[in-house]
């Protein structure tokens, strides 16, 4: 895959939404995304991509995709630093799902395979972060992703007009909170929305 690019030329208010949260309305007819919570790597007048953050993976656990990505051989796994069984394995997206992508905090990068986004938030796409982490030199917060959400030229605009999303401000909490369950209803406080007063067919706050 080819991670898209930070450019030079986006300006404040120019409409894009990297670093922002996207909150999938409660009508929203993609199952795939439904009650979703989507933090915003990059958007950009070529499409967009994202990580959904409120979505865990069933039945797995960071140790155990370790081991199963061959970052560890399984005797080492009780060896791991105890932060390391605290990390969150999360269904980034239904776009190449045997991939891993770590949302993490600033403390830690890697020239070509680190994206920074916004407000202390980066993204590292390769086996080395995982390597870190299982070391115990890893960033001090962090989520991993399998597979992401990509939107074409266009496409995210539009399902943002035609009432598929709406978003919000991105937090710390939003994305490395442990309280995943809770999360979708957290951001739509954030923007003053209480779940059970919205219409599935409201506009954006």
């Amino acid at each position: 895959m080819r991670m898209p690019r930070k450019t030079s030329e986006k300006k404040s208010g120019d409409g894009y939404l990297d670093g922002q949260m996207l909150i999938a309305m409660p009508a929203m007819q993609d199952e795939r995304f439904a009650r979703s919570l989507i933090y915003i790597c990059a958007h950009s007048a070529e499409g967009a991509m994202g990580i959904v953050v409120n979505h865990p993976v069933a039945n797995i656990d960071f140790p155990d995709l370790l081991v199963k990505l061959d970052v560890i051989p399984p005797g080492e796994r009780i060896q791991l630093p105890p932060k390391v069984g605290n990390v969150k394995v999360l269904k980034g997206g239904p776009v190449e799902t045997e991939r891993g992508f770590v949302l993490h905090s600033s403390d830690f990068f890697m020239d070509n395979s680190t994206l920074p986004i916004d407000d202390g938030i980066f993204l590292t796409w390769t086996l080395d972060i995982l390597k870190a982490m299982a070391r115990g030199a890893g960033p001090a917060n962090a989520i991993l992703a399998l597979g992401y959400a990509g939107w074409g030229a266009g496409q995210l605009e539009t399902e943002i007009q035609q009432n598929g999303w709406l978003h919000c401000a991105a937090d710390p909490e939003l994305i490395f909170g442990s309280d995943i369950d809770q999360k979708y209803v957290k951001a739509l406080a954030k923007i003053g929305i209480d779940l059970g007063m919205l219409s599935s067919d409201s506009g954006h706050a």
